[in-house]
């Protein structure tokens, strides 16, 4: 057997690897520390500047989210202000687009455009708030309805009221057991108005709520 024969067949030594390969294991775990890095980077410095100064381009537009005549200026901005819209798209992943997707979807609901109200609702990321939280799931709600859409209004209506505090709550019990009605729902009608009666009585749903319930059970089979 030839000298190059023994070369050939002679086992690799333990360890060969790493030995061969060190310098492109050194290379990969750079790689990582820079990734980890750049994270800590984005998290820390570019999404906070971001958040920052989307808060401070923000407030113009909220001036205008409540008042119908200047509803247009809230969502296209105004006098170098951007508006809800390019705050949304361009600051994304910052509370403040979070929250101006919930601006937008009331503001297109009450100009009823219906399927762009859905598109911004759906962009909103739950945040723990009582009140935000089962209002965007709510007009989410509003949105299907006014299209027709009763089996997803329903669903909305019902995680709003699950969510909701005691003042809001048996509002959106009450429209659950109206697109209930609309469904033909008759038994999920009035389990709905029942709640407003036993668990919120004090409402002011609560006060002619009975008419609805009687409604309701003359139609259940």
């Amino acid at each position: 057997m030839s000298t190059t024969d023994n070369q050939t067949i002679q086992p690799t030594k333990k360890g060969s690897f790493l030995q061969e390969n060190n310098k492109s294991l050194l290379f990969i775990a750079g790689a990582v520390v820079l990734l980890v890095l750049i994270y800590l980077w984005y998290q820390g410095v570019y999404l906070k500047g971001r958040a920052e100064e989307a808060a401070s381009k923000m407030y113009k537009a909220e001036q205008f989210v409540g008042v119908d005549s200047l509803s247009n200026r809230a969502v296209k901005g105004e006098g170098g202000y951007p508006g809800l819209e390019q705050i949304a798209k361009e600051y994304d992943n910052t509370k403040s687009a979070n929250l101006a997707n919930l601006y937008l979807g009331g503001i297109y609901l009450r100009k009823g455009e219906y399927k762009q109200a859905i598109e911004a609702l759906s962009k909103y990321s739950a945040t723990g708030s009582p009140v935000a939280d089962p209002l965007a799931l709510g007009l989410l709600g509003d949105a299907y309805s006014e299209l027709k859409d009763f089996k997803q209004a329903a669903t909305y209506y019902k995680k709003a009221a699950d969510k909701a505090s005691k003042f809001t709550s048996p509002m959106f019990l009450k429209k659950l057991g109206l697109v209930n009605e609309s469904q033909n729902d008759f038994k999920g009608a009035v389990e709905a108005y029942t709640k407003v009666k036993t668990q919120y009585p004090e409402s002011a749903e609560a006060q002619l709520i009975d008419a609805y319930i009687a409604r309701a059970q003359e139609k259940v089979k």
